[in-house]
């Protein structure tokens, strides 16, 4: 659904580095404001995955979160979170695989996302089942998004902070950019 029919609902995405806080953060912020947020497919997609991931896997998981999308929007109350997006799927694919669907960068181009929160990596890195990018590789990605983000003339800002820091101001840039006064319910 594009901008400006039936309803318009802001959409907010947190995107970032592995084990940046970014689940904990859409799920706590879509709580504040009372919506629904559009969880990250990949997780879970390649937690079940009884194989290493092909470049079709993640090509179904780009897909997959496009689905998820449009059918979440529908359900948000006046703004939408996003544990994820695109941007992130093009990076893994030019990182694994060194090629990409060539739909992935106009959808990006097209985007509808009103603001980006780029979570910064100042949250120590807890290595799991599905997590690949820790240590240096992690700083990497941090920039990579940052280019990314400016090269496609995103509204972004930065997240920092640890534990209920990061929520804070994660909050503040949410209700400066909503334009609401910091500690109000969420509701407008």
């Amino acid at each position: 659904m594009e901008k400006g029919t039936e309803k318009s609902i802001k959409r907010i995405v947190l995107i970032g580095a592995e084990s940046t806080g970014k689940t904990e953060l859409v799920e706590r912020l879509s709580k504040h404001f009372e919506t629904n947020f559009v969880p990250e497919y990949a997780r879970e997609y390649i937690e079940k995955l009884n194989a290493t991931y092909t470049y079709e896997d993640v090509e179904h998981i780009a897909r997959k979160q496009i689905e998820l999308e449009e059918k979440i929007y529908k359900k948000a109350n006046k703004v939408l979170f996003y544990d994820t997006y695109l941007i992130i799927t093009k990076i893994w694919f030019k990182l694994v695989f060194n090629k990409m669907p060539c739909w992935i960068n106009q959808k990006i181009e097209d985007n509808n996302i009103d603001l980006f929160l780029l979570c910064n990596n100042d949250i120590q890195w807890i290595p799991d089942s599905v997590r690949e990018n820790g240590g240096e590789m992690r700083e990497k990605l941090l920039e990579i998004y940052k280019e990314e983000l400016i090269q496609y003339k995103c509204n972004f800002k930065i997240v920092e902070g640890v534990g209920e820091t990061r929520f804070n101001n994660a909050l503040k840039l949410v209700n400066e950019f909503l334009d609401l006064k910091i500690g109000n319910s969420g509701k407008r």
